[in-house]
């Protein structure tokens, strides 16, 4: 009876204790945080620094100084949090990020949130009460947690980052292959790598991967899709074909074989490195692209890489394996159907 009081009680206030709460809904929309904030205002603090225009360099001072406060409000949304604790949620964002980055964030934010809305409404001091849990429950969790998961995540970021600089070919395979993956699934593959401060080479292979995921789909499903589909998957996301996967999964075959050649190519041949910020985007707004050219500063060796791992390669690959797929009836008419 007791059990059943709590269940209906935290079900009455919206509070869903699962993994697809946190680990698909909270971290997908912490990417438009991030993207609205930090990652925005790198693309602005590249043009400034290319253009000398003083106007996009206060920009993006100003768009990476609100990423805390962006993680903390957009985490809180994905939440359904009311008002007050939404709103509160800002403060949280900021003490998790600086405490722990991305992910004392998410941590903190998830915390305060999930508590705030639990005395949200139940008492009449509503207006004090509810920012006050929220913000003191989330402060603490920052403390507490933030440390410790800033380091784990620094440390596991710098290994992945050694070992493909010691080992780029299996590395550059391995690295692109799950960052284009985790695009593709309804996670977050920007913030993934964001939390990991992927960068280098490593960010390099992980552009690869998303890029080869997203031209891939763009590619393959043109028939089906037109262009309507080739620029909502190139330039969008390759999320869109999820409803697909989970129908016909040989349909991601194809790009994703062409992530694990595109990922050595990017790291062996044309040694292209990335930013955290733009590493895990790929084609999304040519986030990807522009974070390369950030990352390498200009020549030929890296525009030509560009044109061939972000879009050439993965084009012409999997349009090739998408073809051996059809052939062999593993892919059938109207698979790809995204119905736009």
């Amino acid at each position: 009876m007791k059990q059943t009081g709590i269940t209906e009680f935290l079900k009455r206030k919206n509070v869903n204790i699962t993994a697809r709460t946190y680990l698909i809904d909270a971290l997908g929309a912490m990417a438009f945080g991030l993207f609205a904030s930090l990652l925005i205002g790198t693309i602005f603090g590249t043009l400034g620094d290319k253009t000398h225009i003083a106007l996009f360099a206060a920009i993006a001072g100003y768009c990476k100084e609100a990423a805390g406060a962006a993680l903390g409000v957009s985490i809180a949304y994905a939440l359904k949090a009311p008002q007050l604790v939404l709103f509160s949620a800002a403060a949280v964002g900021i003490a998790g990020n600086d405490l722990g980055g991305p992910v004392g964030a998410l941590v903190a934010t998830i915390v305060g949130t999930e508590l705030g809305k639990t005395v949200s409404k139940e008492t009449r001091v509503d207006i004090l009460v509810t920012p006050g849990v929220t913000i003191i429950s989330g402060v603490l969790t920052a403390q507490f947690v933030g440390p410790g998961v800033s380091a784990f995540m620094t440390a596991f970021g710098n290994l992945v980052k050694t070992t493909t600089e010691m080992q780029p070919f299996f590395m550059g395979i391995l690295v692109s292959a799950l960052i284009g993956i985790a695009l593709t699934l309804p996670i977050s593959s920007a913030a993934i790598c964001i939390m990991l401060s992927l960068d280098g080479l490593a960010g390099g292979a992980a552009t690869a991967g998303c890029c080869a995921q997203m031209i891939g789909f763009a590619v393959l499903s043109f028939r089906e899709n037109g262009v309507g589909g080739l620029l909502a998957q190139g330039l969008g996301t390759s999320m869109l074909q999820m409803g697909n996967i989970v129908k016909n999964p040989r349909i991601w075959i194809a790009p994703t074989l062409a992530s694990m050649v595109t990922g050595p190519i990017a790291t062996c041949i044309f040694r292209m490195e990335n930013i955290p910020t733009g590493s895990g985007m790929g084609t999304c707004g040519l986030v990807g692209p522009i974070g390369v050219y950030t990352a390498m500063g200009g020549g030929s060796r890296m525009w030509l890489g560009i044109l061939l791992v972000c879009f050439l390669v993965p084009a012409v690959l999997t349009f090739i394996f998408g073809e051996i797929l059809r052939n062999a009836g593993w892919i059938r008419p109207g698979d790809l159907d995204l119905e736009l």
